[in-house]
């Protein structure tokens, strides 16, 4: 399927199913997001990387206007719907002061097809949320889409979070994310082990030379 979405970049990345909200300002944005609330149309979120709009955005659609300023500005909430890539940007359009884009919407498997991995995935990001002290960020609600519900809480870069924004199984995206848990366990580790020892200062040790003869 091939169509035309009014776009919206950002340097950030949104994944289906995520919610976001959005303070919109700039003149171009606020006539994109208006018009998307008078027609009842989404707008597309494209993913700005060093500079440079990247192919690949989220579809977004809007579910609140929080509020609405006197200058125009608005308070939104809004929710990613789906992945689209860009074919064509269209920077001039009559009357619009945003660009656009002809966009095509790649297959996409959302379904979780191991869930022993998705798991095991789990344990380790609320076990590396726990050792820094932000269990109350972990989400408590669970979906079949686990990659994107934790693809911003493993600390990924802006390139990573996009790179997880371009595999199109849930199987990919979870063995994406388990490659970089496995490289961060050492400083996971680390952090354990720090941890205790922070623990252990100001408590009665029982310490000992053992065998040594002093």
């Amino acid at each position: 399927m091939t169509n035309f979405i009014p776009i919206f970049p950002l340097s950030i990345v949104v994944y289906p199913g995520e919610a976001l909200n959005l303070h919109v300002f700039e003149p171009r944005y606020k006539q994109l997001i208006s018009e998307c609330i008078r027609e009842k149309k989404n707008f597309g979120i494209t993913t700005v990387l060093d500079k440079k709009m990247e192919e690949l955005g989220t579809q977004m659609e809007i579910l609140e206007v929080v509020k609405e300023y006197d200058n125009g500005e608005l308070d939104i909430k809004t929710r990613g719907v789906n992945v689209f890539r860009i074919l064509e940007v269209i920077k001039t359009l009559p009357d619009k002061m945003y660009w656009g884009a002809i966009v095509n919407y790649p297959p996409n498997v959302t379904m979780q097809d191991n869930t022993d991995i998705a798991r095991l995935i789990l344990e380790e990001v609320k076990r590396l949320y726990t050792l820094v002290s932000l269990e109350e960020k972990f989400p408590i609600h669970k979906s079949s889409m686990i990659s994107y519900e934790i693809g911003h809480l493993v600390g990924f870069t802006k390139k990573q979070e996009y790179e997880l924004l371009g595999l199109f199984t849930e199987s990919q995206r979870l063995e994406y994310i388990r490659r970089h848990l496995n490289t961060i366990t050492p400083i996971i580790k680390e952090l354990e082990q720090m941890k205790a020892r922070v623990q252990m200062n100001g408590h009665f040790r029982n310490l000992s030379l053992g065998d040594f003869d002093l």
